[in-house]
């Protein structure tokens, strides 16, 4: 796998990039979250010129539009892995049963990662309960990268962490637990988790990542294993989502 930009090994961007619907106060005009439905293509565009000014080895985006009317049909995961040369999996955020798999947009929603490096396996899970319930595990040379966005509720969270928590113990190399963990009470929430799979936050200090024009909460997450050395850990100050990106350099030991 090849260097990040400050060639310190493997440089990893956590993303929620609200299917580049935007932010700001006309996000919500005329009715509110009207801008989940507007064209996405400017902001699609900022979004890509962002990551590639980053780049990252590894991206993990949640919010992915895969294709909708919103984005002119361009699938955003694809167009992102075009601009940046790389290769790409994603898959949608319901499984097959949903009844979000009948409804417009919905059934477009997606998570993906973006990698430099071939991908060696993936696989796709989904949790028994909560709305959000994609999994996506994706296996690389080196290391083996778990993508969640899980759910708002608080009840379904602890019980998808759990279903998490037997996904991970089956790995043998090193593992990196990452997504939107919807953790409105911050860092009690998932101690458990972290107690029980070995994992340590990438991010020391719990610095806050949502809303990114005023941030309070920590909701987003970079969990790794004890075999990936943290050489920086980053949150940029962008306003393209209503999450602000995680960067994280490590190697692997």
């Amino acid at each position: 796998m090849s260097n990040g930009l400050n060639d310190v090994g493997v440089r990893f961007l956590l993303y929620n990039i609200r299917y580049c619907a935007g932010t700001g106060a006309h996000f919500h005009m005329p009715f509110p979250c009207s801008g989940y439905l507007r064209p996405t293509q400017s902001n699609l565009e900022r979004v890509t010129a962002f990551i590639r000014s980053l780049d990252p080895d590894i991206a993990g985006l949640v919010e992915v539009d895969g294709g909708s009317y919103r984005s002119g049909r361009i699938n955003q995961a694809e167009y992102i892995a075009a601009a940046l040369g790389q290769y790409h999996a994603y898959q949608s955020k319901y499984d097959e049963r949903s009844l979000f798999q009948r409804v417009p947009v919905f059934n477009k929603q997606v998570n993906a990662f973006v990698t430099r490096d071939r991908i060696h396996g993936q696989r796709f899970h989904y949790f028994e309960q909560g709305m959000k319930r994609l999994v996506i595990e994706l296996e690389l040379e080196t290391l083996t990268i778990f993508l969640v966005h899980l759910s708002l509720t608080f009840r379904r969270r602890q019980s998808q962490l759990a279903e998490l928590y037997r996904l991970v113990r089956e790995v043998r190399k090193p593992v990196i637990v990452a997504g939107d963990f919807n953790a409105f009470w911050g860092d009690p929430e998932i101690r458990l988790f972290l107690a029980a799979t070995g994992l340590q936050s990438a991010n020391r200090e719990g610095r806050p990542s949502f809303p990114s024009w005023n941030p309070r909460r920590q909701l987003d997450f970079v969990l790794h294993s004890k075999k990936i050395c943290v050489q920086s850990f980053t949150i940029p100050p962008v306003t393209y989502s209503d999450h602000l990106p995680l960067l994280c350099d490590f190697e692997v030991a």
